[in-house]
């Protein structure tokens, strides 16, 4: 999946979130999208997901406008936290996958196929308020891929997890760009950033900073920066 912004622009009352953002993502890369806080990075998330709408400007994927069927071909794991906290763990990854259209007998075998590769299914049958910080965050991720998108877009994806278990999904990050999947992560961490993209664009004041191959945008800086 190919992912084009074009001149992309979103305001709030007098408050320019986007100013005339292009860039674009492909599949086969994970993309580091960086700023810092209230630069326009989670609105730019949620005009590619058709929670926002532009106000100018057009997202393209493949070619086509964003459509119902464009977005079962993407996965979003947000950094707020979503789960019904009194469901059983296999029942919300259950709901959530017929959600993207699965029936449930595709839904119950990828969710058990999902928390044995996660290691979670001997958890399947508690409550997610009975999960560490770092486990509702496993299922939180395996929610985002069971639909098996083209296009996943993981926001702070590390937070809460312990060094193995964020072992595990680098892993598993590095596997699905492998596979030709397309990957934007978004996170604060400029050593997750340096470790997994390939490419980074930054954000700020709603204005695209820096977007470019991270091995050449690390030349072009004195050999004083920190990466």
């Amino acid at each position: 999946m190919n992912i084009t912004l074009d001149n992309i622009s979103k305001a709030y009352r007098n408050v320019k979130a986007l100013d005339g953002v292009t860039c674009r993502f492909q599949g086969g890369e994970i993309f580091g999208l960086l700023g810092p806080n209230g630069a326009g990075k989670t609105t730019l998330i949620r005009s590619m997901l058709d929670i926002l709408r532009p106000d100018s400007g057009s997202i393209a994927f493949d070619g086509q406008p964003i459509s119902g069927a464009v977005k079962r071909r993407i996965g979003y794991l947000p950094e707020e936290r979503g789960l019904y906290r009194k469901q059983k763990i296999h029942e919300i990854l259950e709901y959530l996958a017929m959600l993207k259209g699965l029936t449930f007998k595709e839904a119950r075998k990828r969710t058990k196929d999902y928390l044995v590769r996660f290691e979670m299914l001997d958890q399947a049958k508690r409550k997610v308020e009975e999960l560490s910080k770092g486990n509702q965050q496993k299922i939180q991720i395996i929610g985002a891929l069971l639909h098996e998108p083209e296009l996943l877009i993981f926001d702070e994806p590390f937070s809460g997890l312990d060094p193995v278990n964020m072992r595990l999904l680098k892993d598993f990050i590095i596997n699905l760009k492998n596979e030709g999947r397309a990957i934007i992560l978004s996170t604060h961490q400029m050593n997750q950033v340096e470790e997994l993209c390939g490419h980074v664009i930054m954000v700020n004041r709603g204005r695209v900073v820096l977007d470019g191959r991270l091995d050449e945008v690390k030349r072009s800086f004195s050999d004083s920066a920190v990466w």
